[in-house]
């Protein structure tokens, strides 16, 4: 009966949607280094941090006020306290542990062995308690216990919780734990050399009277400062047989210096890209609005030229590395990601639907566009997708894949051949509106309430002022472009102004509509 009315609650507990949200939520805060939140939690706990030691350090020679002893020994402390229980908490799962044994048992048709859950449950929260971090959580709320003078020294074990809020602290010690067997061997090797040279140092030392070296403390002092190079002076010993011994040390202390540089250069080199790599998503995440183009080849190439000169901000995705190199030796945002893998975009950390303007597949290759388009359509159902188009037969493929719009280039020249043959002026002028050097471009002004207050019809526009030619207006409701509307056409908020012109003149224009 009692087993029962366990298991009862552990599965009442594990559908709550209050408590879901709730561990969510600390769980965001305290570990998710994505949570838009989690950084000004821990900027706020750095400075308890900082406040925290320079009450201490201050109160070794000066008096502080009765305040601010509360406040560091009392306030602070609790608040790391709460801290280390909600870690402690979100830690592992009880609940999901009991309903997991329940079902086991329940499968093989014999009675729920509490005990056993328990003893899980125990082992994880141990796991916890036991690890570094938190035991340096921990070590930081003794202070709390202000009465024992003692235990105030172990403000200082702060300190070291920097580690779990500063991610450069974090980025440095993952990057050398990839050396840990190199770093163990060189501990070993530098614990030897010291052992060893504090017995000789002190066996040759401790019997002339004019020594410093007068206990094995002072030899073990010495060969510490001798080995690390530091030599500080204030031990030296002064029989030949101590001085042969001081040489050694300091031989192996210059090797010891050497092969520890090498290590964390060689891990540093090692880890290099990928913390470039890290450091590019986190980058990538803090955009509001940006494109995705889906690889790097000669029309994707001219397509980031164009979206970067009108000011959109886009990352490339490509498998290729080679790709990948030319696109960032252009100046773009480029990751070795495959476009068509599920994983590529988890990897982003992104949110497609708020952040992402479109994705365009422009791969020159139809295979890799459909197999793009099934993986984002997989993820997101609404997002917008643009693609290219290399074979006709290809066309359906690619539409039931799921994109929104095609782009043929066959087409696109055969419609220009056959519109400007036998008419070279009109073909010099759309050549000139191609080019990167007249200044010259085609831009799209979107209708805003702010704009809509000031030119609700296309004749408030007043574009002709500014130089700029209005070739049409997009409607979005209806989706459909009206070419030269007339002047009494209503302008509606999310329409799209299609207008050709300098490039100066279109900002003024559109800073006007803004007045």
């Amino acid at each position: 009966m009692f087993k029962g009315w366990i298991v009862d609650i552990a599965y009442a507990i594990n559908v709550s949607d209050s408590y879901i949200q709730t561990k969510r939520f600390f769980y965001n805060l305290l570990e998710n280094d994505s949570y838009r939140f989690k950084k000004y939690f821990d900027m706020v706990m750095m400075a308890l941090i900082f406040a925290s030691v320079f009450i201490f350090i201050r109160e070794v020679k000066y008096h502080v006020d009765d305040s601010l002893l509360f406040f560091n020994n009392i306030i602070i402390s609790l608040i790391f306290l709460a801290e280390y229980l909600l870690r402690f908490w979100i830690s592992s799962s009880i609940t999901e542990v009991i309903i997991e044994q329940s079902e086991y048992d329940l499968m093989l048709s014999r009675e729920f062995r509490l005990s056993k859950a328990l003893r899980k449950i125990a082992r994880q929260k141990l796991e916890y308690i036991l690890s570094i971090r938190a035991i340096i959580d921990l070590l930081a709320i003794l202070p709390f216990f202000h009465q024992f003078r003692l235990l105030r020294i172990f403000i200082l074990f702060r300190v070291f919780k920097l580690f779990r809020y500063a991610r450069s602290f974090q980025t440095f010690v993952s990057v050398l734990a990839t050396k840990k067997f190199e770093f163990l061997t060189l501990s070993i090797f530098a614990s030897i050399v010291i052992f060893v040279s504090s017995v000789l140092i002190y066996v040759m030392e401790a019997n002339n009277p004019d020594s410093p070296v007068n206990t094995l403390y002072d030899a073990i002092y010495w060969s510490i400062v001798t080995i690390s190079t530091v030599g500080y002076g204030d031990i030296t010993p002064i029989t030949y047989e101590g001085r042969m011994v001081a040489m050694i040390v300091i031989i192996a202390g210059i090797a010891v210096l050497a092969f520890t540089t090498s290590l964390a250069v060689s891990a540093f080199t090692e880890k290099l890209d990928e913390i470039k790599e890290t450091k590019t998503v986190d980058d990538i995440s803090k955009l509001k609005k940006f494109y995705i183009i889906c690889g790097y080849e000669h029309i994707s190439k001219e397509v980031a030229k164009q979206l970067v000169k009108n000011s959109n901000s886009l990352i490339v995705l490509d498998e290729d590395p080679k790709r990948v190199e030319n696109a960032k030796s252009d100046g773009f945002v480029a990751l070795n990601y495959d476009p068509g893998n599920i994983d590529s975009y988890k990897r982003l950390n992104i949110d497609l639907q708020r952040q992402v303007k479109a994705i365009l597949c422009l791969r020159e290759s139809d295979v890799e566009n459909v197999y793009t388009t099934l993986t984002v359509r997989s993820i997101h159902k609404k997002i917008y997708i643009l693609s290219l188009l290399m074979k006709e037969e290809h066309r359906n493929k690619l539409l039931y894949a799921g994109v929104n719009e095609i782009v043929y280039p066959k087409e696109l020249v055969g419609m220009i051949a056959r519109e400007f043959v036998g008419k070279p002026v009109a073909f010099e002028v759309i050549h000139a509106l191609r080019s990167d050097y007249t200044n010259i471009n085609i831009e799209e002004i979107i209708i805003t309430p702010r704009m809509l207050r000031n030119a609700p019809l296309v004749a408030d526009l007043h574009n002709a002022r500014y130089r700029v030619i209005l070739l049409g207006v997009y409607k979005k409701e209806r989706k459909r472009f009206f070419f030269n509307p007339i002047d009494s056409t209503i302008l509606e908020e999310g329409d799209y102004l299609v207008v050709i012109g300098n490039v100066l003149f279109i900002r003024e224009f559109e800073r006007s509509l803004y007045r």
